[in-house]
């Protein structure tokens, strides 16, 4: 009799063989059909309506869980220094006779450490309607607690990202390791946001894939406060970021403020290659009342809207660098000093130590006093000041005029 018990033992490993080769090629096919290349078409990341303001999205919201957000680790995608820029802060840039009226519109989005700070998405909507091209300058937990948002904003072909710290904590006034934080973190954080807006694999225009759209890191930096020092210029230059500050600024972070007196004050003192500076997360104080107004004539003088990189690009621009950071004129922000460390060390915050968290803020009132132009040094290129000089309490991290 044949030994049934050997055959089947000697068949046995065929069989097996065969059913490892069959679930092998039925979990290949699964993974080629659920691929993006044969899932179909990438569609539309964002529909029109998707992108539209939300009621409620400018709220800043103190004192909550969500505004505690951890420190990313490091991220290779995050991007190596293209190269190191002149490490002075640039204020606006010159242009050559007759050259196109250029002018750059800056909003900031920056976030305290103790809140989760607004989404002025009406701003954004007018100037993606205008076709407005401009620069944001982002804190790095900002581009965390908006995500999508951030998302939008990156990959959007009007607009351009910048660097503003992570939870937007004075430079001039905390150690190098809380310093190197603050300027990388963000970087990292605009990388994961990049890296989710990839396996999104969606499109913002016919052939155009958002992440592609989205440039790899961010480029430009704005110091807090408007404040650095030698040591701080140094540490944005190192990170391959050139430092932005403003010569015009629209007083919009100022409670006090109007739109009437933002629209005459701007309007008083650009000139073709003036950097603006405004808020949309939730501090632009009648912002999106006058940009519009801002727009419509600076249009009807005959200047071009465009991004900060598109200015410092354009055909004989020249740079305006001033040799420290200030507001109108040379030393107007060193006042913040004091305020940021009697902040940090009144809630629980060591200047050395990052990864310390804030307890709850309270009102500091601050006056600001009126610049005198004749101060200023003929080597750079004064701020404009607004007409209006009267002071007012200022809730959070900083006085009237300005929160940057």
């Amino acid at each position: 009799m044949p030994d049934v018990d050997r055959g089947c033992r000697s068949a046995a490993p065929l069989r097996v063989a065969l059913v490892s080769l069959a679930t092998l090629a039925a979990s290949t096919v699964c993974g080629l059909l659920s691929s993006p290349a044969l899932a179909g078409p990438p569609q539309v990341c964002w529909s029109p309506a998707a992108l539209r303001f939300k009621p409620g999205e400018a709220a800043i919201a103190t004192n909550v869980p969500q505004a505690r957000v951890a420190h990313l680790r490091n991220r290779r995608d995050a991007g190596a220094p293209a190269q190191l820029w002149d490490h002075r802060p640039i204020r606006r840039v010159n242009l050559p006779p007759g050259s196109r009226k250029l002018i750059a519109l800056t909003f900031d989005l920056c976030e305290q450490p103790h809140e989760v700070s607004g989404y002025q998405g009406a701003i954004v909507d007018y100037l993606r309607d205008q076709s407005v091209r401009a620069t944001f300058f982002s804190g790095g937990k900002w581009l965390l607690t908006h995500q999508e948002r951030a998302q939008q904003i990156m990959a959007g072909e009007l607009f351009e990202i910048g660097n503003h710290t992570w939870e937007h904590r004075n430079l001039r006034v905390v150690s190098p390791d809380v310093m190197r934080s603050e300027i990388w973190q963000p970087q990292y954080a605009y990388a994961q946001v990049r890296a989710n807006l990839e396996k999104r694999a969606c499109l913002v225009s016919e052939g155009n894939l958002a992440h592609q759209v989205a440039p790899s890191r961010m480029a430009l930096f704005r110091f807090p406060f408007g404040a650095c020092n030698p040591e701080s210029m140094k540490a944005v230059q190192q990170a391959g970021l050139r430092s932005i500050q403003w010569d015009v600024s629209s007083g919009d972070a100022w409670k006090l403020q109007t739109a009437d007196r933002m629209v005459r004050d701007v309007l008083k003192h650009v000139s073709p290659g003036s950097i603006v500076l405004f808020h949309a997360n939730g501090r632009g104080w009648h912002t999106s009342e006058a940009v519009p107004r801002i727009v419509k004539e600076l249009r009807a003088r005959g200047y071009e809207l465009v991004t900060v990189s598109e200015l410092l690009s354009a055909p004989g621009a020249q740079p305006v660098y001033s040799d420290t950071c200030y507001d109108f004129k040379p030393g107007d922000t060193d006042r913040y000093d004091a305020l940021a460390l009697r902040l940090e060390q009144r809630h629980g915050r060591s200047s050395g130590a990052a990864s310390a968290r804030p307890a709850a803020l309270t009102t500091e009132p601050v006056t600001a006093k009126k610049p005198d132009p004749a101060s200023t040094p003929a080597s750079t290129t004064p701020a404009r000041t607004p007409t209006s000089t009267k002071a007012a309490p200022k809730t959070g991290w900083e006085p009237r005029v300005i929160q940057r």
